[in-house]
């Protein structure tokens, strides 16, 4: 087993609730009491992280004589945080991952550790195919592997749209806390209302009893939506429809290819082929029916995004109940783009805060996030964060 924590030690004022108020005296964050709360409860995580170290350690060779069922393993309990986009939950989250003293510890957005999952379960069950293990049940070597190489796992906006995800989550998750992962999490709604019209819901509320049972469910009720903030009003989301729109959009994109050729692409992945209309170096332009009106997931946008870090979307429609499934693949999309710091634009029936006309579910507090995040992706700070992650890109011939 990996070792958990790191030998050296921290100043015990360098938590996140110092972080927080560092950023207040600088004056880049308004004081906020609500975030001040939250802080400090992170830093009782960390406190019981840290003061756990010794008990592990006095325990290090029981793994050795461990039953093919695993025993259950003691942590202490994570916590989900919940409550509106840009009230400073990732902010908060992001400064507990780094101040984590533990070794094995993993950040993802839930949709791409979802993907990473699959993609173990479809390995593990190949080598079952191929007489490499007896193993039948992927799931316990799955989460074995995962704890191995992760014991505090971090989610930013934990969602669960797709009914794959939601069916293996309450077995995924009973391995994962038996082996001893903590989780901590983001997201804009509370675990009553995970998946709360999704196909066969029933079968996914075990999921959620175990997650009240292994972490501490909290709200953040910040005053502020600091994302709105950051606003510079780039030209990137044209609205409404029309000649003028698609007009931006081709100027836009002869700019951003810098006049190049543009050629259509195929992306080969598991199995299947997705096409491309167009594409220049990482640069590729769709319209929404390509990538939101056909059967495509969370998987598949980051697959898109391995080779390409600007998105050109066209004729994103308003969305209503008859497009049900084709606005959480735009949510799903947004996301991706959003939490690999690729670049969007787009032109859209209306502006990100009209486009969703029927609010009705789960989509309803999902598209809050999806605005938010539409308004970020075209602030300065988005586009520095976009240059600094791939200013070292190759592009490609």
């Amino acid at each position: 087993m990996g070792k958990d924590w790191d030998s050296g030690s921290t100043h015990p004022d360098h938590g996140v609730s110092d972080r927080l108020q560092a950023l207040v005296q600088s004056g880049e964050l308004k004081p906020d009491p609500a975030q001040k709360a939250m802080a400090a409860r992170f830093d009782r995580l960390l406190a019981d992280l840290h003061a756990q170290r010794p008990a592990r350690k006095s325990s290090a060779l029981g793994w050795l004589f461990a039953s093919r069922k695993p025993e259950t393993v003691s942590a202490p309990r994570g916590l989900y945080i919940h409550g509106g986009v840009g009230r400073g939950k990732t902010m908060l989250m992001d400064m507990f991952f780094e101040l984590a003293r533990v070794k094995r510890k993993r950040r993802a957005h839930f949709h791409e550790f979802m993907a990473d999952v699959h993609d173990r379960i479809h390995k593990h069950r190949q080598k079952l195919k191929a007489g490499e293990t007896k193993q039948a049940d992927p799931v316990p070597p799955v989460a074995a592997s995962l704890v191995e190489e992760a014991r505090l796992l971090c989610f930013d906006e934990f969602s669960v749209t797709d009914i794959a995800d939601a069916m293996i989550l309450s077995r995924l998750f009973g391995e994962l806390f038996q082996r001893g992962c903590i989780l901590v999490a983001t997201s804009n709604v509370e675990p009553d209302n995970l998946y709360r019209d999704g196909l066969n819901r029933s079968l996914f509320l075990p999921f959620v009893d175990l997650l009240k049972k292994h972490v501490e469910i909290l709200p953040l009720d910040s005053l502020t939506d600091y994302r709105m903030e950051k606003d510079s009003g780039l030209p990137v989301f044209r609205h409404p429809l029309g000649v003028e729109a698609d007009m931006a959009m081709d100027a836009a994109w002869r700019r951003e290819t810098a006049g190049g050729a543009a050629k259509a692409e195929t992306i080969s992945f598991r199995g299947r082929s997705i096409p491309v209309p167009q594409a220049v170096g990482r640069i590729a332009r769709f319209s929404f029916a390509d990538l939101c009106e056909r059967p495509l997931g969370a998987a598949d946008y980051l697959e898109i995004l391995a080779h390409y870090d600007t998105l050109f979307v066209d004729h994103v429609p308003f969305l209503g109940a008859e497009k049900r499934n084709e606005t959480k693949r735009f949510i799903n999309l947004v996301d991706t783009i959003y939490d690999h710091r690729a670049r969007l634009f787009a032109s859209a029936a209306a502006a990100p805060e009209n486009l969703l006309v029927t609010r009705k579910g789960t989509e309803g507090f999902e598209f809050d996030r999806t605005v938010s995040r539409l308004f970020e992706i075209r602030s300065t700070e988005y586009l520095a964060d976009h240059k600094a992650r791939y200013s070292g890109d190759v592009t490609k011939a």
